[in-house]
């Protein structure tokens, strides 16, 4: 499939904010206020900037806060993330109102694939099963068997019969680390991406390893340099026992238990403010310091006082696509998180 998945988004421009540290502080005791006042829980995706993150309740991956979500009290929750995630939350948390501070938040990968070319693959592959990664749309985890995170996908695989064709779908690159770990050579991908974890370069790695030796290198497995990566470290070009393949969250996990002192970070780099702030004494320096998603940056404290004072936007999931989407999360949830 021959596709410019560029030209099926448009990429807003990224707002500067000048504010001073007592506006900052004001506009985030005013979204406290209204927070308790729409009985609404914060959630913040790790790639948010910084000042989001830290008027959030909670800060995570987009499943995990989700998930969390569903688990609190709250009856309102405000989705500081992309358009998806607002929807997952949607989808497991069927009686609370969901809130997405600025409709411009979409996700180049999740709009990588449409239904009708995903109706069109399972119409190539009849006896296939589809797995899709988190990053879609709810109408395209509605149309599949399983979804899969970065972190379990190959758990999802491996849980499939082996002599079953599998369609992985939307991300490529993802497919790829799949194919290595569980050494099937039946998985389908379709050929999407995220345009920001595509700017990641295995010869930027490279570089950055030499000139810092004894630096632990992490990268999320939907960089496009994650394949070519993953040779390097077997031929030798870079050290295999410091090059780490690793979902957000896998990579603070992975840091709290590391004795190393220095990390090169290979994501988008909004997540280098929680792990300064998580791991004060360790030094972090993003493989690509451009590596910046602009959707992630729509949403600023600004949209999030307007959304709690207005009460919208609202996402809702129609309740049969919410179903059906559900069902392929669960069944996602019962292989293992």
């Amino acid at each position: 499939m021959e596709t410019n998945f560029d030209e099926r988004y448009t990429l807003p421009g990224v707002e500067t904010i000048d504010d001073s540290p007592e506006k900052i502080a004001a506009k985030m005791a005013r979204i406290r206020e209204l927070a308790e006042r729409e009985d609404a829980v914060i959630l913040a995706h790790n790639y948010m900037r910084a000042e989001v993150q830290e008027v959030a309740d909670l800060i995570g991956d987009s499943l995990g806060l989700s998930q969390a979500a569903a688990e609190t009290e709250s009856s309102t929750i405000v989705f500081c993330g992309v358009h998806f995630m607002a929807e997952t939350a949607a989808i497991l948390s069927p009686d609370k109102r969901v809130l997405l501070p600025t409709l411009r938040g979409g996700c180049s990968l999740a709009e990588a694939i449409t239904l009708r070319e995903l109706r069109s693959m399972k119409a190539e592959h009849p006896d296939a099963v589809v797995v899709a990664y988190v990053n879609t749309s709810a109408e395209i985890k509605a149309e599949v068997d399983y979804c899969c995170t970065s972190a379990n996908a190959a758990k999802v695989v491996n849980a499939i019969d082996a002599d079953t064709e599998i369609i992985f779908l939307p991300d490529m690159y993802l497919a790829q680390v799949v194919r290595m770990q569980t050494g099937r050579d039946n998985i389908i991908a379709y050929p999407g991406y995220c345009h920001v974890h595509r700017m990641i370069d295995p010869e930027d790695v490279v570089m950055l390893m030499r000139e810092r030796p004894g630096i632990e290198l992490l990268l999320h497995p939907e960089c496009g340099c994650v394949s070519s990566c993953m040779q390097k470290a077997v031929d030798g070009t870079l050290p295999q026992d410091q090059v780490y393949f690793l979902s957000t969250e896998g990579m603070l996990r992975h840091i709290e238990a590391s004795d190393a002192q220095e990390f090169a970070v290979g994501t988008e780099v909004g997540i280098l403010h929680r792990l300064r702030k998580e791991f004060p004494d360790r030094s972090f320096v993003p493989v690509n310091p451009e590596a910046e998603c602009a959707f992630m940056k729509t949403i600023t404290l600004d949209s999030i006082i307007a959304t709690l004072e207005i009460g919208g936007p609202v996402i809702r999931v129609a309740p049969e696509t919410a179903a059906l989407a559900r069902r392929s999360i669960d069944r996602m949830l019962a292989v293992g998180r």
